[in-house]
């Protein structure tokens, strides 16, 4: 990849723990807030991270959480907020444990099936790119820290051909964005210790 081709880097990274994390449940476009610890895990991303000459997040509420918590720790901002950010619209799975999900639609899991009324990789591709483009002309020539979910960074990186493991919360990778508007996946990233609790900080 040529440097003096891309126009904007942009680190993407999943939310901090939710409530439905906690509970192992499919979130989808459910505004769930930040567990305790999601606090905390954001907050030692924070110390971890440096500077961005742009910052933006999903609308949900555990993505926005994060991203305020590190926006004001670093005092960059303000959080600029994209409804193309949000998680994958997971249909009737939304608010369903994994157990839940075999029992309802034998198999699909295994086979990744998806249920009528799940987003589309095609939609996710096109509104997250479209996202990515935007957010890489409002930094031109520098950096941006985004604050979105793992099913979509996922997705994308998979129809990328990029290496595509499970995304803890605060982990999430680089994306490139390049002058013909081609978007391409760098690096992999984790802000968190696997140890961290809530009286760690």
């Amino acid at each position: 990849m040529s440097a003096t081709n891309v126009v904007a880097n942009l680190l993407v990274i999943r939310h901090g723990q939710s409530l439905w994390n906690v509970e192992e449940r499919w979130q989808g476009r459910a505004d769930i807030e930040l567990s305790d610890l999601g606090i905390a895990q954001a907050q030692q991303a924070a110390q971890r991270l440096g500077t961005f000459d742009y910052i933006a997040s999903s609308t949900l509420t555990r993505a926005l959480h994060t991203a305020q918590i590190i926006s004001e720790t670093h005092g960059i901002g303000p959080v600029e907020t994209d409804e193309r950010l949000q998680e994958t619209h997971v249909g009737p799975w939304e608010g369903l444990t994994r157990a839940q999900i075999e029992e309802q639609w034998p198999g699909f899991l295994a086979a990744r099936n998806k249920p009528e009324g799940f987003e589309s990789d095609e939609h996710i591709i096109s509104r997250l790119t479209n996202a990515f483009v935007d957010i890489g002309a409002r930094c031109a020539g520098g950096s941006a820290l985004i604050i979105s979910h793992s099913g979509v960074i996922r997705t994308l990186r998979h129809v990328l051909g990029a290496s595509n493991p499970r995304l803890p919360n605060l982990g999430g990778c680089w994306f490139h964005v390049h002058h013909d508007n081609r978007i391409t996946a760098g690096e992999l990233v984790t802000l968190v210790d696997d140890d961290l609790t809530t009286e760690s900080l």
